[in-house]
């Protein structure tokens, strides 16, 4: 497997009132106009490195703060590669069965978002590891966010490339990995949240057998994709368990953490939740799914709409972002 660090340089639109956004299927929090990129060596060290400039065709304009923050004037994004372009270099020089790392959850997000704008292909990116929950779990830190700096300041690594660039902070998170039992981390990483959690203060435990009790619980291995895992009739379909009907679901909504759900309704005997997690094998890189089933009540129908209605909003995302323009 290749571990790539990524980092990415965005800009955001003027307004969130902007005309740009009555053009645009899903709301776009920034357009990416730099991809920077470390490939780490077998020992987690920097090795090869990528960096090119984005021209961005929806936020024409520089937003004062990213210009402030980056640098990046007019000219220099007049001579970028269109994102497509970008995109594509990017995935040659990367390889295959890639997972990027990276300092953060936002560059998922955007990443996603503007590959969605220009409707490419992403299969290829659903490896993610967010360095700062390895940092925090080695060095007793909790859920809360960490800068970039606190960490090389923690390990007293030298500033030597250009901060708020994408190949600078590419790179210093790079060299921040070589201070981490790597090995270790990717081993915990599936339950970073749940040790992290309950480091918090007011960390309380969960109940066991709280809640419903699901009607169904199944769990699936070997998939080569979650789009193949979304497309198998295990979560594609449903049959009411008092009629026998075949349902088909609403619509997939993202919860976040691998996290989805979807309503499954029949006409006469009501409706089911249906709620997936996927995982990812580090041995062969194959997708998992585990499948619960639920009668779902009004609780449930009102939770569902509510995230439905959020995600329409917020576009397809993966997780909260801060709103920021830029790192």
């Amino acid at each position: 497997m290749n571990y790539v660090v990524v980092d990415l340089e965005w800009n955001q639109a003027m307004s969130s009132k902007s005309s740009v956004f009555n053009k645009l299927p899903i709301h776009l929090s920034g357009e990416i106009i730099e991809i920077g990129a470390v490939k780490l060596n077998e020992d987690m060290t920097p090795g090869e490195e990528f960096t090119i400039d984005v021209k961005p065709v929806y936020f024409k304009r520089m937003h004062y703060k990213v210009k402030k923050i980056t640098g990046f004037d007019k000219e220099r994004l007049a001579n970028g590669f269109s994102f497509p372009e970008a995109l594509e270099r990017f995935r040659a020089w990367c390889g295959e069965d890639v997972t990027f790392i990276t300092w953060g959850c936002d560059d998922q997000g955007i990443l996603e978002q503007n590959i969605i704008i220009h409707d490419l292909d992403w299969d290829w990116i659903d490896g993610w590891i967010n360095l700062q929950l390895i940092y925090n779990l080695q060095t007793g830190g909790d859920k809360n966010q960490k800068s970039l700096a606190s960490a090389m300041e923690h390990f007293e690594i030298e500033q030597t490339r250009v901060a708020h660039d994408a190949l600078g902070d590419a790179y210093n998170t790079a060299l921040v990995c070589t201070r981490l039992d790597m090995d270790e981390g990717l081993r915990l990483y599936p339950d970073a949240g749940r040790i992290l959690a309950a480091r918090m203060p007011n960390f309380r435990p969960p109940v066991e057998n709280a809640g419903p009790e699901p009607i169904l619980h199944e769990s699936c291995e070997g998939f080569e994709s979650k789009a193949a895992a979304f497309a198998d009739e295990r979560l594609s379909r449903f049959c009411c368990p008092v009629c026998g009907a075949e349902l088909k679901g609403a619509k997939w909504v993202n919860q976040g953490d691998q996290r989805y759900m979807n309503v499954f309704s029949c006409p006469e005997h009501g409706s089911h939740l249906m709620r997936v997690r996927f995982r990812k094998s580090l041995e062969d890189n194959s997708w998992g799914v585990n499948i619960l089933v639920y009668e779902a009540d009004a609780e449930m129908l009102d939770f569902y709409k509510a995230k439905a209605t959020q995600a329409r909003r917020r576009g397809r995302s993966h997780s909260s972002r801060r709103n920021r323009p830029a790192k």
